[in-house]
């Protein structure tokens, strides 16, 4: 990809030098910290558009929790370095991964880091969210640690996934009441996907819903190229072999194989970005507060992890080539805000719609990078409220709970 992204003064090269030698090292560093790696999800609730036509069959989806006999040493001994790096390649590690079904979300943790999440709930405020948030008193909700999680494909496919997609595109995204087609994979000529969006382009919605749809393509987008990137290729005596799969890539991305429409999927991944970079930069003022921690009970982490936190929102604030959101919402008070409801009403929908995945894996990976991206929005509306925080004392007007500071970290990594 070259060029110029519509609907931004940001051409593909310039983010591409951005990422790959300012942001991507430093925000891989943070999420392998103990306030990033684990997220609270809850892959039990039931899907509330449709009858459950039950999860999916292939092993690798389902949830294998690893022996407590298994549990890496360094994070049963309640050290300063009991998440290192050191005590992830350890051989209890290989072990307990062993121990896990392909795929499988492993749910392990130890008591010590139970109670500390206990400590980090108490840190954390609820607000008006772009996201249907799971209830983290749940008895089915469980700490994952993401590190021992990786997206990657499970072999979760066909009409159940198939099914979400569709739902996402045909019922919730804005476009044209008299635009409906099926989303089929299996459809002929240029398919649902491609001729959603042409149709859209071509019926002159405005700037909000424009992005809107291609904020939800590039997350599509987005999902493919992980599974692309980290496929199983073979599986021999057990022993799984995960890589690219540049033939399952070319499939949803070529130009040829697409009929043009891949590389346009392509870009709209890069205009993701730029959204959630242009989120980090915003919500910057809320971190660089004292009265901010990124608690976890270990002071000399929590300090070097706030630090290189506040080094990545520097780096955003030096790209000069953001998004401008002020753009958007910007007509008359009344129907500014009635759109903005909307856009925020239809993006909820779309977390809930992630409850239907029936992969505990991809619902996990699909769940915190939907929370991400509406944890961004919720930023880019708030630029008011995040101006006029007090410096020395938590505020009313705007705040984000650890859930949201955890998925906006991790969805912007991914």
């Amino acid at each position: 990809l070259t060029g110029v992204l519509d609907d931004c003064l940001c051409d593909i090269e310039s983010i591409d030098d951005f990422n790959t030698f300012k942001i991507f090292p430093k925000i891989q560093k943070l999420q392998e910290r103990d306030y990033f790696r684990y997220y609270k999800v809850n892959l039990k609730r039931p899907c509330p558009f449709w009858a459950d036509d039950g999860h999916c069959s292939i092993k690798d989806c389902h949830v294998e929790p690893c022996p407590e006999s298994k549990i890496p040493v360094g994070i049963k001994a309640g050290s300063s370095n009991k998440y290192s790096k050191a005590a992830n390649n350890s051989k209890e590690l290989e072990d307990c991964e062993q121990a896990n079904k392909l795929g499988a979300v492993n749910s392990t943790l130890s008591n010590q880091s139970k109670e500390a999440f206990i400590d980090w709930a108490r840190y954390d405020d609820s607000q008006d969210h772009f996201c249907e948030l799971d209830d983290e008193r749940s008895p089915d909700a469980q700490y994952v640690d993401l590190l021992l999680n990786p997206e990657r494909y499970t072999g979760y496919k066909g009409p159940s996934a198939w099914r979400v997609w569709n739902s996402i595109y045909e019922e919730n995204c804005f476009k044209p009441r008299s635009v409906y087609r099926p989303l089929n994979p299996l459809a002929p000529s240029r398919g649902g996907f491609a001729c959603l969006f042409f149709l859209i382009l071509s019926t002159g919605l405005c700037l909000e819903k424009r992005v809107f749809y291609k904020l939800i393509s590039g997350l599509h987008a987005s999902i493919n190229l992980h599974l692309c990137a980290n496929y199983l290729l073979e599986e021999t005596w057990g022993k799984p072999r995960w890589g690219p799969n540049v033939k399952e890539f070319t499939r949803r991305f070529d130009p040829i194989e697409t009929k043009g429409e891949g590389p346009r999927r392509l870009k709209n991944l890069y205009f993701l970005y730029l959204i959630e970079l242009r989120a980090l930069s915003k919500v910057a003022p809320y971190f660089e507060r004292s009265v901010v921690d990124l608690y976890t009970g270990n002071g000399h982490e929590d300090a070097e992890s706030k630090a290189l936190l506040l080094e990545i929102f520097r780096d955003t604030k030096s790209f000069h080539m953001h998004f401008d959101e002020k753009s958007m919402f910007a007509g008359d008070k009344k129907g500014a805000k009635s759109l903005k409801e909307e856009f925020r009403l239809h993006f909820k929908n779309i977390s809930r719609i992630m409850d239907c995945v029936g992969c505990d894996k991809c619902r996990l990976w699909g769940k915190l990078q939907t929370q991400g991206l509406g944890t961004a929005l919720k930023i880019l509306f708030s630029e008011k409220e995040i101006q006029n925080l007090p410096e020395n004392s938590p505020s009313k007007g705007f705040q984000l709970t650890r859930q949201e500071i955890v998925a906006l970290v991790n969805a912007f990594g991914r």
